[in-house]
């Protein structure tokens, strides 16, 4: 199986974290792990295994000029 390394889901483009979980909890503690970090997260199955998909928004860009 080779997973589709983005996903769309309510217009935003998720990216894979190339990674297959076994069960629906191992890909739940890794959501919540990247949740801390303040990345969106959404959970996906194919053919048994368990993967998920991120995205981070950034909210602040700091330009300097000299």
């Amino acid at each position: 199986m080779v997973p589709n390394p983005s996903l769309l889901r309510d217009g935003k483009k998720f990216m894979w974290d190339g990674r297959f979980y076994a069960t629906p909890e191992e890909a739940s503690t890794a959501e919540k792990a990247y949740q801390l970090e303040n990345f969106e997260v959404c959970q996906t199955e194919e053919e048994g295994k368990f993967l998920v998909y991120t995205r981070k928004v950034i909210k602040e860009v700091v330009v300097t000029v000299n």
